[in-house]
């Protein structure tokens, strides 16, 4: 049976955290830096305990004024330590709890800014792999985070996004931009039954992108958040696909 895993980011303030973990099977934990704090990151994995979803952690910029959507300039050094202790932090609670912290997955800006440069996020990357070796980047499809992935030998997990706008490179249109959220549920749901059947994405202007992601993001902070998520997990299941969180791919011998 074909599977596809679908991710949430969550611990974000959104108020539908306990509805998206009874629907996802991947939970991407906000870590104090653009949402969330320690009492959040506890509850969260408390509930992925109890579901058998797999945790994972959020790091972005620590800009919560502005939801880690900005890009900041400063000294990589102080960025990697604002990225190091957001993950120092889940980790510490992660073992408390019991739970596994499986991978890693960036917030917001920190995201955009790793997906178009790749010596940025090699730099991020490695300061990740240095603290972990094992831990997975799930990284978005096509990008520059997957050959930085590569680059360091972190393993990997592929992920593509069912409310968000593709430019015809694969990247995210911005969110400044007309359309860049797809808010039409039929239109998402066509998305990622196409996704997970045929591996293809349809870009902003008609381009045909393809595409190995094996997981889907649902964002919790849109409206109709869970309503969407739901209507997802329906068509996918109806069509014959599980939804099962996705084994990383463990093979860096690919070139940059």
């Amino acid at each position: 049976m074909t599977s596809i895993d679908l991710n949430a980011d969550l611990g974000e303030g959104m108020g539908s955290d306990d509805a998206l973990l009874q629907i996802v099977s991947s939970a991407s934990i906000a870590c104090g830096g653009h949402a969330g704090d320690a009492a959040t990151i506890r509850r969260i994995l408390g509930i992925c305990k109890a579901n058998g979803v797999r945790a994972g952690a959020h790091p972005g910029y620590v800009d919560p004024k502005r939801f880690g959507r900005f890009r900041i300039v400063m000294p990589l050094e102080q960025l990697l330590g604002q990225i190091r202790g957001q993950l120092l932090l889940a980790r510490h609670i992660a073992d408390e709890v019991g739970v596994a912290l499986s991978y890693v997955k960036l917030h917001g800006a920190l995201a955009n800014q790793t997906a178009e440069e790749l010596a940025f996020a090699v730099g991020i990357f490695a300061s990740i792999q240095a603290m972990d070796p094992e831990m997975a980047v799930l990284a978005l499809d096509n990008s520059q985070q997957v050959r930085a992935a590569k680059a360091v030998g972190l393993p990997l997990i592929r992920e593509a996004y069912a409310d968000r706008a593709y430019t015809a490179e694969g990247l995210l249109v911005s969110r400044k931009e007309e359309g860049a959220v797809i808010h039409d549920a039929g239109a998402v749901i066509a998305r990622c039954l196409r996704l997970a059947e045929a591996g293809e994405i349809v870009a902003i202007d008609g381009t045909v992108l393809k595409s190995s992601a094996r997981s889907i993001c649902l964002h919790g902070d849109t409206p109709g958040a869970v309503e969407l998520a739901r209507g997802v997990r329906s068509a996918l299941e109806d069509a014959g696909i599980e939804i099962a969180p996705t084994a990383p791919e463990t093979d860096v011998s690919a070139q940059i």
